[in-house]
């Protein structure tokens, strides 16, 4: 009996863990973009707990984020206070934990084949910008062309 219990208390913690180590983004999107809800698939099959915010203007909201104009792309998160702008990847979305130097990460315009993008076999090269404390842009991370 004695085991049975530890077994229990031991997946109780183990569920509780898990639950508590879930990264929580909050997505802003308009109601009929497709690729939109593709990347919140992405994120949620990557460990997200996402909260989907349906807007009717995403001009407005950027511009709260403080999203460049030049970084733009259809849907924005927040994550950790820091916006995150289209189609990044969840991997680089973990690691603005170790960016205190940036207000936020975009992969501009829609690139096929980024998270969210997939359709067919085509997949463009992409980079994700990170937008610096100073205003400067600098690339995060590159994706080639496949």
């Amino acid at each position: 009996m004695a085991w049975r219990q530890l077994g229990i208390a031991l997946g109780l913690t183990l569920s509780s863990l898990a639950v508590s180590a879930s990264e929580v983004i909050d997505v802003y999107r308009s109601e009929s973009c497709g690729c939109c809800k593709a990347w919140i698939e992405h994120l949620e099959e990557s460990g997200f707990s996402v909260n989907d915010h349906v807007e009717n203007d995403m001009s407005v909201v950027k511009q709260r984020l403080g999203v460049p104009y030049a970084l733009g792309s259809c849907h924005t998160g927040v994550y950790q206070g820091k916006f995150v702008e289209g189609h990044v990847p969840a991997s680089d979305i973990l690691a603005l934990k170790q960016r205190n130097d940036l207000l936020g990460l975009a992969v501009p315009g829609m690139p096929m084949g980024s998270p969210g993008m997939e359709m067919g076999s085509r997949k463009d090269a992409y980079d994700v910008v990170g937008l610096r404390k100073d205003g400067k842009t600098e690339v995060i991370q590159q994706y080639s062309a496949e």
